[in-house]
């Protein structure tokens, strides 16, 4: 199976809830940002998720109140960066404790602290942010040393017997040669998925717009990336590869993985924030979804990210019976693994 089993019984159990329920929009994933504190000031980065002060975070209250009203069975806790979070195990546990599924997303800088503190859990996944092999991870972090603490870290959490997944964002720089490198690297050790999504440009960024692609430049790339998902561990789902590949083509389901951070509800989505809602409440009912999901906003215009797009694969999914026999194929189906590669010295 590419996934444990109870993520797609958990989800499953979910999506039958809410079409029970009559409800024809859903959160599928939490995004929750408990700080912006960070230890990088990556180029993809909104300036914000790296200079906020620790003393600004969400109270662990706040963040288990923010799951229980969101209700998604996924909680994916990013930030800044969470292993800074002082609260981060009982964040954690809390989140285990209602039954969810917890993605930490993390640059693997302090791994090492959180694996003395945290313990293996079935419903805990590490993923580590790697956007390339160790020259181009690094620039992308401004930070030398940052690509090997990272390999370590899911070296030892693969040890440890936690489940690892990595995350990649393909900027207008990244060869696909060594993508494959990374993919190849990382397959035989074990991590559960490479999950790889386009950096789209949309607004300046940290590091400047020249590094994000218009969404020629994302289907070019990305018509490679869906060729190597066919051999290695990448955990894209196929049909978002041929979305983001420009073979198919979804609106946007902004509200499938709302984003919870220190100064509220982030509305419409997680890259672009129009507004901060104070409450659950007025985030799910005073954001123009209809709008949102149309895609007529201009800084909607070449956006392939999975944030948005993952979700919609999910709502459509039983218009075809080809794309569920695909689905399942990818869910059950054997699980690509990769080559044996060294890392560069």
């Amino acid at each position: 199976m590419r996934f444990p089993l109870h993520i797609a019984t958990d989800m499953a159990k979910w999506q039958f809830q809410n079409k029970v329920a009559g409800n024809e929009r859903y959160p599928i994933v939490l995004m929750l940002e408990p700080l912006y504190t960070c230890n990088l000031a990556c180029i993809g980065c909104l300036p914000e998720r790296h200079t906020g002060k620790l003393a600004d975070r969400l109270s662990l209250e706040d963040c288990l109140k923010s799951v229980d009203e969101c209700g998604a069975p996924v909680v994916s806790i990013c930030g800044g960066e969470p292993t800074l979070y002082p609260e981060i195990v009982e964040l954690i546990e809390g989140c285990i404790a209602r039954k969810k599924q917890v993605i930490l997303c993390t640059n693997g800088l302090e791994l090492d602290d959180f694996y003395a503190k945290a313990k293996p859990h079935k419903r805990l996944l590490v993923n580590v942010h790697l956007d390339g092999m160790r020259e181009t991870h690094d620039m992308v972090c401004a930070k030398e040393g940052v690509f090997d603490a990272a390999i370590e870290g899911i070296k030892e959490g693969l040890r440890r017997g936690y489940a690892v997944s990595t995350n990649t964002t393909v900027y207008r720089e990244t060869s696909l040669e060594e993508l494959e490198e990374l993919a190849a690297l990382l397959s035989p050790m074990g991590v559960q998925g490479i999950l790889v999504s386009p950096g789209y440009h949309y607004e300046k960024i940290t590091g400047g717009e020249e590094h994000f692609m218009f969404r020629e430049e994302i289907e070019k790339k990305f018509k490679r990336v869906l060729q190597l998902s066919k051999s290695y561990a990448i955990s894209s789902t196929p049909l978002f590869l041929e979305f983001a590949a420009g073979l198919r083509d979804y609106p946007c389901t902004p509200w499938g993985n709302p984003t919870r951070t220190p100064r509220g509800w982030k509305g419409p989505c997680y890259l672009v924030g129009e507004r901060f809602y104070p409450t659950w409440k007025s985030f799910w009912n005073d954001v123009d979804w209809d709008y949102w999901s149309s895609r007529q906003d201009e800084r909607c215009l070449n956006c392939k990210m999975h944030s948005g797009f993952e979700p919609s694969v999910v709502r459509h999914l039983g218009n075809s019976p080809a794309d569920m026999l695909k689905m399942a194929y990818y869910q059950f189906g054997p699980r690509p693994g990769g080559k044996p590669t060294e890392v560069p010295v």
